[in-house]
């Protein structure tokens, strides 16, 4: 009973410990999925949007693809940072969406996603989307205020990272994850996620410097990212703000709310966002 017992043990002990090295040591593997699509399936164009193909580079040298749609007479700029898997060709009805609510649209792809170089890191991340608003503000001349971030999932935490070292204009979180630790916990308490998770990500700590409007949308039947985390980040973001509560599935979410989401977003862009 005792060697049973024992050999019980070991065998547990030896299964923790591999989940425990394989979240340490590959969660860049965990946390970045740009081989699901690289391809560009569409563009702009295939939607009736005319847009300019453009290659951001880095200051570390990485060549980001992206795309500029603008908007006759537009009220003013998205900067969309997406999601971590897939290609910016996969985020057409977001194009479409702020297009239609008058607003011009920067996408890119993040290092290593789609025909950009490079690997993704949080760090470069961080420096691709500084990249991107260093195009509009510098490059097009566009006002921070005049700039609405839109992050969705991972890209999120980006979003809230850059706004909150920048004066834009509103930001716009959609099914995003407090942080890259708390998001751990929720997927593996039953490891110890606090020494094991290198990556910070932490968009609650990000919302606490952000001075601007903030929209927050999630939905409570994500099955990726806990509704706790959309509750826990519009606590934390700064007045003026608006809780958006979305159905359906972390991926779904979006589309099964389409007219209430396209309506509640309006309304707060109208209200918050600089137009002038």
């Amino acid at each position: 009973m005792g060697k049973m017992f024992w050999t019980l043990f070991g065998t547990l002990a030896l299964v923790y410990g591999g989940f425990s090295a394989l979240l340490f040591f590959f969660q860049e593997n965990l946390a970045y999925y740009p081989q699901l699509g690289r391809e560009i399936q569409t563009t702009p164009r295939d939607h009736g949007l005319d847009y300019e193909a453009l290659t951001l580079t880095t200051p570390d040298g990485e060549r980001l693809d992206a795309w500029f749609v603008p908007k006759p007479q537009a009220r003013g700029t998205a900067l969309v940072l997406h999601g971590n898997a897939g290609n910016m060709s996969h985020r057409m009805d977001t194009i479409v969406m702020f297009y239609r609510l008058g607003y011009s649209v920067l996408i890119f792809d993040y290092r290593g996603y789609g025909r950009s170089t490079g690997q993704p890191s949080e760090e470069g991340l961080y420096q691709d989307a500084q990249t991107a608003w260093a195009y509009l503000t510098r490059a097009r001349g566009i006002a921070p205020g005049r700039i609405v971030l839109f992050g969705e999932s991972l890209g999120g935490a980006v979003a809230a990272r850059l706004a909150a070292e920048e004066r834009t204009g509103a930001l716009v979180l959609s099914s995003v994850f407090t942080s890259a630790r708390e998001f751990a916990a929720d997927i593996y308490p039953w490891l110890p996620t606090r020494w094991l998770v290198r990556m910070n990500y932490d968009t609650r700590a990000a919302l606490a410097r952000v001075r601007c409007p903030v929209l927050v949308a999630h939905s409570p039947d994500d099955e990726i990212i806990p509704f706790s985390h959309g509750k826990r980040l519009f606590e934390a973001a700064p007045e003026p703000k608006v809780f958006l509560q979305l159905a359906g599935g972390h991926n779904d979410g979006f589309i099964f709310m389409r007219e209430d989401w396209v309506s509640v977003l309006a309304d707060f862009l109208d209200r918050n966002s600089k137009h002038e």
